[in-house]
């Protein structure tokens, strides 16, 4: 008498539009979509063009540090005409010496440094690239654009007194402020040609450096 045959096994079988109706989950659906807008995109592009093309203009170290040409001034006024004309001639430099104050002020206390790139993270994935049609879903409720900028102003100022980021920040800020004048004024600037055309690059080096903040449609 014949065996009866032996069953297949049964594979499982997974519905591909099961998984297709999942909602992704909030954080990555954010910073993907953020990442991927094109302000975003322009905004990283214009801020590595305006630092591109305003360190063109700075100043070399060498002429900055140059101890031959440091000597007391002999008078406020004279302290205040060589810290103008210093301003004028090393405004890249100085620009990069209080970026450095301030950036060792931050990376001193690493705490205050996470909660400010935070801080900024938010903003930039929350409210400034997040796309218009994705509103910001947290905890199972939808928040509305004005419910999400007071959001993120209560925070950030919270975070700003409560820590200690604010007081870094205008610590840092004041030590290069303190050094820049020190320098500017001890700086004796005989030896510096400051023509019209200088005065010139100073200002369209202001404007590059403030160019990246304008909205990728104001054509700025």
């Amino acid at each position: 008498m014949a065996s009866a045959p032996t069953p297949q096994p049964l594979l499982p079988v997974t519905n591909p539009s099961s998984g297709s109706g999942s909602a992704p989950s909030s954080g990555s659906g954010f910073s993907d979509a953020a990442l991927a807008t094109p302000a975003f995109r322009l905004f990283l592009s214009r801020v590595s063009d305006t630092a591109r093309r305003s360190l063109e203009d700075r100043r070399p170290w060498t002429e900055l540090v140059d101890r031959s040409a440091i000597a007391r001034p002999d008078s406020l006024s004279e302290a205040t005409s060589r810290l103008r004309r210093n301003l004028g001639y090393f405004r890249v430099n100085y620009a990069a010496v209080v970026a450095v104050s301030l950036a060792a002020s931050l990376l001193a206390h690493p705490f205050s440094l996470l909660v400010l790139l935070a801080i900024l993270g938010a903003w930039c994935f929350l409210y400034v690239f997040r796309a218009p049609d994705q509103p910001v879903v947290l905890f199972g409720r939808t928040f509305t654009d004005r419910e999400t900028l007071l959001g993120l102003v209560v925070s950030s100022l919270l975070a700003f007194f409560l820590t200690s980021v604010a007081s870094l920040i205008i610590s840092g800020l004041l030590v290069g402020g303190a050094l820049v004048a020190v320098h500017g004024a001890f700086r004796m600037p005989e030896d510096l040609f400051l023509d019209d055309s200088s005065n010139v690059s100073g200002g369209n080096t202001t404007n590059r450096l403030l160019s990246f903040l304008a909205s990728p449609g104001s054509g700025v």
